[in-house]
């Protein structure tokens, strides 16, 4: 058996039974090269629909800023959401929640906004200044078809009809044209470009805020301390309790100011529903800028820094520290000094703190305790304080004896106390100031002496305040210039007639829905006719 086939047709030839050429194939698409790869991303990172999103992204990921704590502001609230919430603070704190603003996925969010806005605006910018530069639009061929058109005769010639249009679009853009088969002579004028030079000066100024809030993240530095009433701090690294320098900066480029806290003094509500609510702070500082000038004084408040060769000293709050005196068992004073407590409950200032004894003899001695600045009795009969300011103050301790785990090397907090390698002691009974308790088996004693008042406080120190402020006034400056400038168009076209008068066409184009824009052509139009000293116009095809 013989196998014949029949040769098949290439795409594109014609048909043995139709004789029409085939359907061509369809084209395949090929692939984007690096390149062609390259200018899409570009194209869409730099589209406004991109600055939108990253804009909305960025307000979006500061939300946990301002619901957590931030390490940044106070590490003692970072610690103490930590210690309230043992179980979600660990997967919070994997996700930077508690250093947003330092975080990579915000400072990625930052730059991708950065690189947006600078490819939308510069290019917008320049597109403006070019439209600034060219002339008004050509008149129309039909004025009568713009949303404000009228029509008036007059006695006076084209050229005196252009020249009292040109005098009253003083602060207009004018093009004068002579157009139409008949030799009709127009003005046309344009004004309000400070309305998109107001939109284009608002986004340069917001790229210039990034730019300066990202110049001040590398050349700023900021820390956080406790200084206790009667003490002083010195502004180097060694003084925080936490620092937090910029990029480029270098511990010694801190300025060397200095300042004691004379007196700190507070007031609370006394009645009411806001009772214990504190009403003002206010520590009195004398203070140097550097160790050879002269001592002044400040009075320190919480929207009254102390400023100092550019780092402002904050007031943020303020705790107790109470005061202990103790003797080992031979009777020999090893501690006497004031201890800042963390307060429990903003409000009545109940505080938690641990007074750490390292050299008691043999064995070391630590107490956790707790201190009650208006002790009184509460419904179950429990030690509560009743108000935050200091009216009868009382403190309870649980003492501890053994190894305070100093030596081993690992960082311990100062408000937390190590148990694992200690004995306890026992309670203490309720201690007013002046009274002590006798520790057992004759390990010393421990007095409660008084107490102090400390005040948390801030240094900042930013170098690009001043631009971040410039940039944000022009920013307000360039939306003021948005929302309240009206751009439009106005024409205006003069034609003489065979009986030796003049028609002139007036006509005016908003570039924005405003009701005022058609009272003010209408205006413009009036004006120009009594300009002319023409009797009443005969005025056609107005439009609101």
């Amino acid at each position: 058996m013989a196998v014949t086939s029949e040769p098949t047709s290439a795409p594109g030839a014609a048909s043995a039974e139709s004789g029409r050429p085939a359907d061509p194939q369809p084209p395949v698409p090929g692939a984007l090269s690096a390149l062609g790869w390259a200018r899409w991303t570009w194209r869409t990172l730099t589209s406004m629909r991109t600055a939108l999103i990253l804009l909305f992204l960025l307000a979006v990921g500061a939300v946990p800023g301002s619901m957590l704590p931030q390490r940044g502001v106070s590490v003692e609230q970072v610690n103490n959401y930590v210690t309230e919430h043992p179980d979600v603070a660990p997967w919070l704190d994997r996700l930077y929640l508690f250093d947003v603003y330092s975080s990579p996925w915000y400072a990625a969010i930052y730059l991708l906004l950065f690189v947006s806005l600078t490819g939308c605006v510069l290019p917008r910018a320049l597109a403006h200044y070019r439209a600034m530069r060219a002339q008004p639009p050509r008149t129309p061929r039909n004025l009568g078809r713009m949303p404000y058109s009228a029509t008036f005769t007059t006695a006076a010639g084209p050229e005196q009809v252009l020249t009292g249009a040109r005098g009253r679009l003083t602060r207009h853009r004018i093009r004068t044209e002579t157009d139409g088969p008949n030799g009709a002579k127009s003005v046309s004028a344009e004004s309000g470009y400070l309305r998109e030079a107001g939109n284009v000066l608002f986004h340069l100024a917001l790229l210039g805020l990034l730019a300066a809030l990202a110049t001040g993240s590398f050349l700023s530095y900021r820390g956080n301390m406790l200084v206790v009433e009667g003490d002083g701090f010195a502004n180097t690294v060694t003084s925080y309790d936490a620092y937090f320098p910029g990029t480029a900066v270098d511990q010694d480029d801190l300025q060397p100011f200095s300042f004691e806290v004379e007196n700190f003094d507070v007031s609370y509500v006394q009645e009411g529903e806001v009772s214990g609510q504190a009403a003002s702070y206010t520590a009195d500082l004398s203070y140097r800028s550097s160790p050879e000038a002269p001592e002044r004084d400040h009075k320190l408040e919480v929207n009254n820094p102390l400023s100092v060769d550019g780092a402002q000293v904050y007031l943020l709050g303020h705790g107790y520290a109470p005061e202990f005196e103790v003797r080992n068992s031979e009777g020999d004073v090893v501690f006497d000094q004031p201890v800042p407590f963390i307060a429990r409950q903003e409000r009545t200032f109940t505080s938690d703190g641990v007074v750490k004894v390292p050299d008691a003899g043999e064995q070391q001695l630590g107490f956790t305790s707790v201190f009650l600045p208006s002790a009184a009795k509460g419904p179950g009969g429990d030690l509560v304080s009743d108000f935050p300011a200091a009216r009868d103050p009382v403190v309870t301790l649980t003492g501890y004896r053994g190894d305070l785990g100093l030596d081993s090397g690992a960082s311990q907090s100062v408000y937390q106390l190590d148990t694992e390698d200690m004995n306890r002691l026992g309670e203490s009974p309720e201690l007013r100031p002046g009274e002590s308790w006798k520790l057992p088996d004759g390990a010393g004693t421990v007095t409660f002496t008084g107490y102090s008042d400390y005040i948390s406080m801030q240094v900042n120190s930013n170098p690009a305040r001043l631009p971040v402020l410039i940039a944000a006034s022009t920013a307000v400056l360039g939306l003021l210039a948005t929302l309240f400038v009206r751009p439009r168009r106005v024409w205006v076209r003069a034609r003489a007639r065979e009986d030796g008068r003049t028609v002139v066409e007036v006509a005016g184009l908003g570039k924005s829905e405003n009701a005022a824009l058609t009272a003010d052509f209408h205006s413009f139009a009036t004006s120009l006719r009594d300009r002319l000293r023409e009797g009443p116009a005969t005025e056609t095809g107005t439009k609101e």
